[in-house]
C-alpha cells in the first residue's frame, strides 16, 4: 500500500512546487525593447567605431621561420613587432537576430591597412627595417550572447568566431629591402597563417574587456536624497527573429533600505509591428514603486511659513497674496501662522489609455506660534487632491509635471460643509495649485534617468498611456564621445558598503 502511494505523493510535491514558483513569477517594472532597425543604425555607428578603435588595438608580435627554397637558404627566422592598424574598414557587415540565443554578426570584403618593424635572421646574415601591410578578403563571422551576471549587470560572450584574412601584401622598407621586395610573395603566406590563427583570439579579447566596463557599471542609481532606482536585469535578454527584449527590475527604493515595496508588478506585453528603433515600456509599478519609498523616507511633506506663503503669491501673477487675510477673517488670528502639509499615504497611481493621474491623501495642519515661542496647531484636515500628470522626454529622461484637478477636503460622516469650510477648501486648493505643486514640479523637472547607453540619445521620440504601462517609442543617435571618459564607478557619493547612504548636507 506504502509502495503504490509514493508516485501519487511525488505528483502531489510537484504539482505544489510548480504552483509556488508560478505564483511567486517576477515581473519587469520596465522593458525595453531593441528593433532590427536599432541593429542597423548600430552597424554604422559600430563600424566608424571600430575604425578608431582598430588604431588602438595591442597586436602581438609576429613571429616565425620559413625554409626559402629558391634562394638555398635553409631557413629565415622573422619578427614583426610594433604592429599598428592604420587603416580598417569593413564595408559589408550586418547584425541579425537570432531567436533564443543572441545576435549573430557577419563581415566580408574588409580591408586593413597595417604597419610594423621587421627584423629578420638567418645562417649568414640579420637586417631590420619597417614594413607595411595591405589586407584584404577580411571575413568574420559570430554570435555575440547576451546573458546576465549575478549582481544583474548585462554580460556579453562571443561564441563560434571565424575569423580570416584572404590576401595579404608585405612592401619592406630600410635595410635590403629592394632584395627583400623581389620575394616577399613567399613571406606573405606564413604572416597569413600567423595573422589568421590570431585574429579570433584578438577579438575574444577585446569582447573580455568590454565585460570588464559593462560589469563595472552601476545598475542603482541616485534619484535625490530620499530614493534610489534599480535597473538590474531580472532575466537574460530575450531574443526573438525580430528583436530583443530586456526585462529590468524598474523599482525604487528608500535610500536607507533596498526592502521591495508591499505590492508587486503585474505583467504586461509591448505592441508588436512598430516602427521605432527602441521601445521603453515603463509599467504603473515603476511608478508606485517611486510614490512608496518617497512617502516612507518622508519625503511628502512641506512646512510653509506665513513669510514664505506671502512672498511666493505676492509675487504670483494671479495675485491672490489676500489668501492669507482671508484665513485670519476666519480664524481671528493676530500670531504667525505655519502650514504643514504632508502625505497620509502613498499617492495613488493610475495608468489608463491616454490618462495619467495621482491622486495624493494628505493632511493639513495650520500652526501658530505663541508668544512664549511654543507651537500651538490651530486647525488640522485630510484632504485628496486629485492631478494630472503630464510627460515629456528631455535628453534621456522621463519629465514629469502635474496639475490640479480635483480638491476635496475629508470630513467625519456627521459633519456638514458649512460656509467657513468651503472657504478655507478653496483657499486650501489656491494654495496647492500656487504653492506647493510648483514646488512639487521643480523637483520632478530632475526627471527619471531611462535605460540607455552611453553617448547615445533619443530622436523623434513619443508618449502613449496605455493600460498599466507607459510606452516610450523612440529613435536614436550616437553623440561623438569627449576626450574625459565617464566615471563607471561614481554614484553620487554614495557607498553601499559601509554606510551611511543618506548624503550629508552641503555646508
Amino acid at each position: 500500500m506504502r509502495t503504490e502511494q509514493v508516485p501519487v505523493l511525488w505528483a502531489h510535491f510537484l504539482l505544489w512546487n510548480l504552483c509556488i514558483s508560478s505564483s511567486q513569477a517576477v515581473y519587469p517594472g520596465i522593458k525595453a525593447r531593441i528593433t532590427q532597425r536599432a541593429l542597423d543604425y548600430g552597424v554604422q555607428v559600430g563600424m566608424k567605431m571600430m575604425e578608431e578603435m582598430a588604431k588602438e588595438i595591442v597586436i602581438p608580435d609576429l613571429k616565425g621561420s620559413e625554409s626559402l627554397e629558391f634562394l638555398k637558404i635553409d631557413y629565415v627566422k622573422y619578427n614583426f613587432s610594433n604592429i599598428k592598424i592604420n587603416a580598417f574598414s569593413l564595408p559589408n557587415t550586418s547584425l541579425a537576430f537570432v531567436p533564443g540565443v543572441g545576435i549573430r554578426a557577419l563581415s566580408n570584403h574588409g580591408t586593413a591597412n597595417i604597419s610594423a618593424n621587421w627584423e629578420v635572421r638567418a645562417p649568414l646574415f640579420q637586417d631590420s627595417g619597417a614594413a607595411d601591410l595591405f589586407l584584404s578578403g577580411i571575413y568574420f563571422a559570430g554570435i555575440i550572447v547576451l546573458t546576465r551576471n549575478d549582481l544583474g549587470h548585462p554580460a556579453v560572450e562571443l561564441q563560434d568566431c571565424h575569423a580570416q584574412v584572404s590576401h595579404a601584401r608585405v612592401s619592406f622598407s630600410g635595410g635590403l629591402s629592394v632584395l627583400y621586395n623581389s620575394f616577399a610573395e613567399p613571406m606573405e603566406k606564413p604572416i597569413l597563417r600567423n595573422l589568421n590563427e590570431m585574429l579570433c583570439p584578438i577579438v575574444i579579447n577585446e569582447v573580455d574587456a568590454l565585460n570588464v566596463n559593462i560589469s563595472a557599471l552601476e545598475v542603482l542609481t541616485k534619484i535625490d536624497n530620499y530614493t534610489v532606482l534599480d535597473c538590474s536585469l531580472l532575466s537574460p535578454p530575450e531574443v526573438t527573429e525580430n528583436h530583443l527584449d530586456l526585462n529590468l527590475k524598474g523599482a525604487f527604493y528608500p535610500l536607507e533600505s533596498l526592502v521591495d515595496p508591499p505590492f508587486l508588478p503585474a505583467p504586461f506585453e509591448l505592441p508588436q509591428n512598430r516602427d521605432s528603433m527602441l521601445y521603453i515600456g515603463v509599467s504603473e509599478y515603476f511608478f508606485k514603486s517611486a510614490s512608496f519609498a518617497h512617502y516612507v523616507s518622508g519625503a511628502l511633506g512641506i512646512m510653509l511659513s506665513t513669510k514664505e506663503i506671502s512672498n511666493y503669491f505676492n509675487q504670483n501673477t494671479q495675485g491672490i497674496g489676500s489668501v492669507l487675510s482671508k484665513i485670519a477673517e476666519i480664524y481671528v488670528l493676530s500670531q504667525p501662522f505655519m502650514l504643514q502639509i504632508m502625505a497620509t499615504g502613498p499617492p495613488v497611481i493610475n495608468l489608463h489609455p491616454n490618462n495619467f493621474s495621482l491622486e495624493f491623501p494628505a493632511s493639513v495642519i495650520m500652526l501658530t506660534e505663541l508668544q512664549n515661542s511654543t507651537i500651538e496647531p490651530i486647525v488640522s484636515m485630510d484632504f485628496i487632491a486629485s492631478t494630472s500628470v503630464g510627460l515629456a522626454i528631455l535628453g534621456q529622461k522621463l519629465i514629469c509635471s502635474l496639475s490640479l484637478n480635483r480638491f476635496r477636503l475629508s470630513l467625519p460622516e456627521n459633519s456638514h460643509r458649512d460656509v467657513k469650510v468651503v472657504r478655507f477648501e478653496n483657499i486650501l486648493s489656491s494654495i496647492l495649485h500656487f504653492g506647493v505643486l510648483p514646488l512639487a514640479n521643480t523637483k520632478l523637472q530632475r526627471g527619471f534617468p531611462l535605460p540607455n547607453p552611453y553617448n547615445i540619445s533619443f530622436l523623434n521620440s513619443d508618449i502613449e498611456v496605455l493600460e498599466g504601462f507607459l510606452l516610450i517609442s523612440t529613435d536614436l543617435a550616437h553623440e561623438t564621445p569627449s576626450r574625459q571618459q565617464p566615471n563607471l564607478h561614481s554614484w553620487g557619493g554614495l557607498h553601499l558598503v559601509d554606510g551611511p547612504w543618506r548624503e550629508q548636507p552641503n555646508h
